[in-house]
């Protein structure tokens, strides 16, 4: 990228670890994307570390724990010195967690975290990178969620389990289609990552996270505003609502 050629500009949250190292790796092969990476602890994401030494410049790591809403809410004043003179083109709100538990065995304690995590954080990330939204050409907001909130597929998927993650996830669907109706020239977008080989998806998933990544780039790189408010999996399949 020469020094006249505006980048591609990513927000990528929970990147210290699977999906969302992966994603920042994969974005890094091309010099003209310039990446923030957003992880609770800095200081201990090593391999994220490991990645900015070959970066050239074009990865910025910050400190936003999406659990801990003063952490998003002090994230702007992180952003404005790397985006303010070039707004946000894509902001991918990957950062989750999940709970083995079933409907009538929750802790409502434990509930209510995995949906500040999954859903109420995501939102207020939208909410605080809105401005860096307008000023960049692409305005995508990838939400990542799981066929998991899929009110149709998700008893069929895991029966009983996951029932904390499985609300938050279909809380995370909603905010997309309110997000779209509130704000029609953005392009926002859910997306299931399939079962993927991390921390979260364990030795048993189907996915290597390289094919997984793979299709979640090339569709969101390719999206138009005519496919805001869509649910799709990482093969570019949609999911029933």
């Amino acid at each position: 990228m020469s020094p006249t050629t505006r980048p591609t500009t990513w927000l990528v949250t929970g990147a210290s670890r699977g999906i969302g190292l992966e994603l920042v790796r994969q974005l890094l092969a091309s010099f003209d994307n310039l990446v923030v990476a957003a992880c609770r602890n800095p200081d201990k994401a090593t391999a994220l570390k490991g990645l900015k030494g070959s970066s050239k410049g074009t990865l910025h790591i910050i400190q936003l724990d999406v659990s801990d809403f003063d952490s998003i809410r002090a994230a702007p004043k992180q952003l404005e010195p790397i985006l303010g003179e070039t707004g946000l083109d894509y902001l991918i709100n990957n950062a989750g967690i999940a709970s083995h538990d079933t409907a009538f065995t929750m802790d409502p304690e434990e509930f209510l975290q995995v949906v500040r995590t999954n859903a109420a954080g995501p939102a207020l990330v939208s909410q605080v990178c809105l401005p860096f939204l307008e000023k960049g050409h692409r305005k995508v907001i990838l939400h990542i969620s799981s066929t998991g909130g899929s009110l149709q597929s998700a008893v069929g998927v895991v029966g009983a389990r996951y029932a904390s993650y499985a609300m938050s996830k279909s809380a995370l669907n909603m905010l997309t289609l309110k997000q779209k109706a509130e704000r029609p020239d953005l392009t926002i977008i859910t997306l299931c990552p399939g079962w993927v080989k991390t921390d979260m998806g364990g030795k048993e998933a189907q996915l290597e996270p390289e094919e997984s990544i793979s299709g979640i780039l090339k569709i969101v790189t390719s999206v138009t505003n005519a496919d805001s408010g869509k649910y799709l999996r990482y093969n570019g399949e949609e999911i029933p609502w």
